[in-house]
C-alpha cells in the first residue's frame, strides 16, 4: 500500500530537529531507520502530516564505556551493535538479542534508538534496556533529561517522550565483577517479531548468591513487563534449579499477553517462563555461577 501523503524534513542538527517537531506537534514524527514506522504508514496503522529524518545528523552513532556507563548513541545501527566487540565481550544480552532481530537488511538500517524509542512491546531493545536497569536520555526545546527505562513505558506505542523531544543517548550501568546477562527468544521464522522472550542480567556476591537480578518480558503485555516479583526473590538467594524454577514461574505469572497467530495467552505464558529459565541458566554461567 501506499502511505497517507506528508512533508519529508531532513534536518542537520538535533536542534533544528526539534525545533520542526515544536513547530509541527502532533502532526510530525520522528523517522530514525524507518523499519517500524515506513511499513506502519505504508499499511495506514498510521498517518503523519511532517516526517522529521534524524537518520543523517551527524554524531549520534557510538559505542563507549566511560564514566561508569555504556554509551550507546540512539542512532547506533543494530549491525553495529552486532559487531562491536564491546557488546560482545562484556554485555550477552545484547550479544544474544541483536542476530535474532529481523533479518541482516532490517539491522543495516534499523536504530537502536529507534527500537527502543518506538513503544512496540514485540520489540526486543525495550525489555533489554529494563532488565539492564538503564537510563534514556532524551534531548527537547527546554534541554536533555533523562528516564529510567521502567518507567518509560506507558501503554502500547505510548511512552514518557514529549511530542518534541528526540532519544538521543541509552546508557547502561557497567556490570559489576560476576555479572551475567542473556535473551531467549522464540519465533516462528527469521524475520518475525517474537512469541515470546526474556532478557536476564544477574550479579552474584562473593558467595555466589544473587545480589542484583532484573528481567524483563518481549511481547507479553501491551508494554515491555518488568518481572519485578521474579526478580525481587533472587536477589539474596543461591541460585539453585528450585530457586531458578521458582522465578520463572513468577516471570511467567507477570506475563498478560494476548492470543494471536503466534499462539495462546496460556502458551505464551508457558513460553514465558520456560524462557525465563533458559535465560536465567545462561545469565548465571556467564557471571561464573553454576
Amino acid at each position: 500500500m501506499i502511505p497517507a501523503p506528508f512533508d519529508y524534513h531532513r534536518p542537520g542538527t538535533l536542534e533544528e530537529a526539534i525545533g520542526l517537531l515544536s513547530r509541527y506537534g502532533a502532526e510530525a514524527k520522528v523517522l530514525s531507520g524507518g523499519m517500524s514506522l515506513l511499513p506502519a504508514l505504508k499499511l495506514r496503522l498510521g498517518a503523519y502530516g511532517h516526517l522529521v529524518d534524524i537518520g543523517r545528523i551527524p554524531g549520534r552513532e557510538y559505542i563507549r564505556e566511560e564514566d561508569g556507563m555504556l554509551r550507546i548513541g540512539a542512532g547506533t545501527r543494530q549491525c553495529v551493535l552486532e559487531r562491536s566487540e564491546i557488546i560482545q565481550s562484556r554485555y550477552g544480552v545484547l550479544a544474544d538479542a541483536v542476530p535474532l532481530i529481523a533479518d541482516p537488511l532490517v539491522r543495516n538500517r534499523a536504530t537502536i534508538g529507534g527500537n527502543v524509542a518506538n513503544g512496540d512491546p514485540a520489540n526486543d531493545g525495550p525489555a533489554i534496556v529494563i532488565a539492564l536497569g538503564a537510563e534514556l536520555l532524551v534531548r527537547g526545546p527546554k534541554g536533555e533529561r533523562t528516564i529510567a527505562a521502567n518507567r518509560f513505558y506507558k501503554d502500547l506505542f505510548t511512552t514518557a517522550l514529549a511530542p518534541d523531544e528526540i532519544l538521543t543517548e541509552i546508557r547502561i550501568p557497567l556490570p559489576p565483577p560476576r555479572s551475567g546477562s542473556a535473551y531467549r527468544k522464540l519465533k516462528r521464522k527469521t524475520g518475525d517479531y517474537a512469541a515470546a522472550a526474556v532478557a536476564v542480567q544477574v550479579t552474584l556476591d562473593a558467595k555466589g548468591a544473587v545480589q542484583r537480578a532484573g528481567i524483563a518480558l518481549t511481547n507479553a503485555g501491551p508494554t515491555p513487563i518488568e518481572a519485578v516479583a521474579a526478580s525481587r526473590f533472587l536477589e539474596g538467594k543461591m541460585p539453585d534449579e528450585k530457586t531458578i524454577a521458582e522465578a520463572a514461574g513468577l516471570a511467567s505469572q507477570a506475563a498478560a499477553p494476548s492470543a494471536d497467530q503466534r499462539g495462546s495467552v496460556e502458551y505464551k505464558r508457558e513460553m514465558a517462563r520456560v524462557l525465563t529459565g533458559r535465560a536465567l541458566h545462561a545469565a548465571l554461567e556467564r557471571a561464573g555461577g553454576h
